[in-house]
């Protein structure tokens, strides 16, 4: 059995326009944006800074027809983030797709991984 490290994983972007996209990182945004209420706590748990989630966020508000995520501005405690309707039906639809994709496509990448060097301990 492959350790976990060498297990294959499909990683996908939908790519709308140049600058307009989903995949892994944003749906990962999104979910704990959901999970904390903060885009602040989300970003830092993914190492991400600040700014960076909030541009993320921005830009995923940008580009759907309503936002993705609502957000009241305050200090510490106060404030916060929320997943719209909308987000969270876009985050449900990526996930979907995701899923189906990667039953789709499992054949074909288990051929793959079958095609791949055995290197033992990783040497």
């Amino acid at each position: 059995m492959p350790d976990e490290a060498r297990l294959p994983r499909l990683r996908i972007r939908i790519v709308f326009a140049e600058d307009e996209m989903i995949g892994p990182g944003k749906a990962e945004l999104l979910e704990r944006i959901e999970r904390t209420g903060s885009i602040a706590a989300a970003g830092r748990e993914m190492g991400m800074s600040y700014k960076r989630a909030w541009m993320l966020v921005g830009t995923l508000n940008a580009m759907f027809r309503e936002p993705v995520v609502d957000s009241t501005r305050g200090g510490p405690g106060v404030g916060g983030a929320v997943l719209t309707q909308n987000g969270r039906r876009v985050l449900a639809l990526y996930r979907a797709f995701e899923a189906e994709a990667a039953e789709a496509g499992a054949s074909q990448i288990a051929q793959l991984s079958a095609l791949l060097r055995n290197i033992p301990d990783g040497k």
